[in-house]
């Protein structure tokens, strides 16, 4: 009778084990999918970038935030199904016409040597440069030790006056 008791409980803490090691797998993946579908809407051009927020639980991604038309949304919603691991998204974006502002001109060497500045100034981006810029199209290349870096290196060249869109060329250890 010790022994099947013992055999029990030995059973009982690896399903105990096993519960806890696979949810921590899963939010990790969930945060590799919210990460990398950030990217995707960041980099492609007309799916919302900034405006649509990201949020994923077991591989089911939801996508919310306002949109200028239903074009955006529907682009940001096939964006985010191209992403590797989303087993679905539900799409709660809503489209608010909004008034369109002139969008900041500036010359792009002044705009290159901004956003170098920018990931200068963030010893996480090293190793992350500005290949080119094109009419305020930035293209980034280099390489970082994670996801996180990358997605934060296109932040931080969006948040810079007279960029229009940014292109990331970013190759990741993490993947």
């Amino acid at each position: 009778m010790n022994s099947m008791r013992r055999q029990a409980m030995t059973l009982a803490a690896l399903v105990v084990t096993w519960g806890v090691g696979s949810s921590a797998v899963l939010a990790s993946d969930d945060t590799w999918i919210t990460t990398k579908a950030r990217i995707a809407l960041m980099t492609t051009d007309g799916a919302g970038r900034n405006a649509v927020k990201v949020d994923t639980e077991h591989g089911k991604v939801t996508i919310h935030g306002t949109v200028e038309s239903e074009a955006v949304k529907e682009k940001a919603e096939a964006t985010v199904r191209g992403v590797g691991g989303v087993t679905g998204v539900k799409n709660l974006l809503q489209v608010v016409k909004q008034s369109r502002q002139e969008s900041v001109k500036a010359a792009d060497k002044d705009v290159k040597d901004a956003v170098e500045n920018t990931l200068k100034a963030d010893e996480r981006l090293e190793g992350i440069k500005v290949k080119s810029v094109d009419n305020g199209l930035v293209i980034l290349e280099g390489s970082t030790a994670s996801l996180a870096n990358e997605l934060r290196a296109i932040e931080a060249a969006y948040a810079v006056a007279g960029v229009r869109q940014v292109d990331s060329g970013i190759a990741t250890k993490e993947k």
